[in-house]
């Protein structure tokens, strides 16, 4: 049992120099990717993998994601739109995407997200946030410029939560008087 588990050992090391000589000429799209929030070196890898570093074979990076199975997909029959979750696509690169997003921007979307659409739909947009920015940033050789878990709480303006709490509280019937609080 012991011997097995040496030889698993030495054939993931074998397998990682592989991977890393492999990669050498991805060195700088490799980089690229790894500036995302909460791709790791192991995401990374399979992003390159499956995708490539060419995305002038992709005009849009939607049609990045919906190659990636990660867009949502539609059915449409006599005029009438109807759900069909996501479309066929790569299987290992949503996999890795959903992997990647913790503690990030992309952990406040998903929070975001599945409270109102549940956690499966969040996790396919958060996948499909991050394959978006991939595609940037290999189209235009910036790093990631993460805006933070905090994102959408700085973007909350108070006065407009406080109009339509008002709003809200008016249609059930009461008055309602706002002032702001001395400080």
């Amino acid at each position: 049992m012991i011997e097995h588990i040496d030889f698993l050992d030495r054939s993931i090391v074998t397998l990682s120099a592989d991977i890393t000589e492999r990669l050498c000429p991805f060195g700088s799209a490799f980089t690229l990717l790894c500036s995302i929030p909460g791709v790791s070196g192991r995401t990374a890898e399979v992003m390159i993998a499956e995708m490539g570093v060419d995305m002038t074979r992709f005009p849009t990076s939607g049609q990045l994601c919906a190659w990636a199975g990660v867009a949502p997909a539609s059915y449409e029959s006599a005029g009438k739109r109807r759900p069909a979750g996501t479309r066929q696509g790569s299987t290992t690169l949503p996999i890795a995407l959903v992997e990647a997003a913790k503690g990030t921007y992309y952990s406040a979307q998903y929070s975001r997200l599945a409270k109102r659409r549940g956690a499966n739909k969040a996790t396919v947009a958060v996948a499909h946030s991050i394959l978006d920015a991939a595609w940037h940033l290999l189209m235009n050789g910036a790093f990631y410029s993460d805006p933070g878990a905090d994102y959408f709480e700085s973007r909350h303006d108070p006065h407009v939560e406080a109009k339509r709490l008002q709003r809200k509280i008016e249609a059930l019937g009461f008055e309602v008087n706002i002032a702001p609080t001395a400080a």
